[in-house]
């Protein structure tokens, strides 16, 4: 995607109708707690809604985006949030962390062939029994198959897939919730 192709305070506008409206606009941030991290890193932030949430919530809660815009509102909004402007694809914060999460359809907005050094970008910053959390829509070009494949070529194993952020049981269908931890001897034994 190129840079600066979203408006990001349009793009979290939308976030704040729902909210205003009732919805609960934080079932991301409640299913990555339910792994008790005390940091977290939200790959592909957009405006943050994600991080700064997590923050409110006593979170070491840190995010990444390659689109200016988007950054920029984050940090706005979110100011005691750290922020990087980066593509995944190349990311090198510098540190790991609990839970990486990719909320959003990020996978689905990566250019084309990409993918693979998106997870490998993610799973660089996941800690020692850390997590990487990521959901996205499917039916859309890339298939579950396809991120486990990048996943397990990142030294990531499944550990549990979901169908929703409210933990639904998976069993098929047009959205997963997928939960990948670092491949350990433990894994590699059964």
């Amino acid at each position: 995607m190129p840079e600066n192709s979203w408006d990001g305070d349009a793009y979290q506008a939308r976030f704040d109708a729902l909210a205003a409206s009732g919805t609960d606009v934080h079932g991301e941030v409640a299913f990555v707690l339910g792994f008790r991290p005390r940091s977290v890193l939200d790959a592909g932030c957009g405006t943050g809604r994600v991080a700064i949430e997590l923050a409110r919530r006593g979170i070491d809660a840190t995010g990444v985006d390659v689109d200016s815009s988007m950054i920029k509102t984050a940090r706005t909004r979110g100011p005691e949030v750290a922020w990087f402007e980066q593509d995944l694809t190349n990311l090198h914060i510098g540190r790991t962390f609990d839970a990486v999460v990719m909320a959003g359809n990020v996978m689905l907005f990566t250019a084309e062939g990409t993918q693979r050094s998106v997870v490998a970008g993610c799973a660089r910053h996941v800690a020692p029994a850390g997590v990487l959390v990521c959901g996205f829509q499917l039916g859309r070009g890339y298939t579950l198959a396809q991120y486990d494949d990048h996943c397990a070529a990142s030294g990531l194993v499944l550990v549990e897939r979901f169908a929703t952020w409210d933990r639904q049981p998976f069993r098929e269908g047009d959205y997963a919730v997928s939960v990948h931890t670092l491949m350990t001897n433990e894994h590699t034994t059964k």
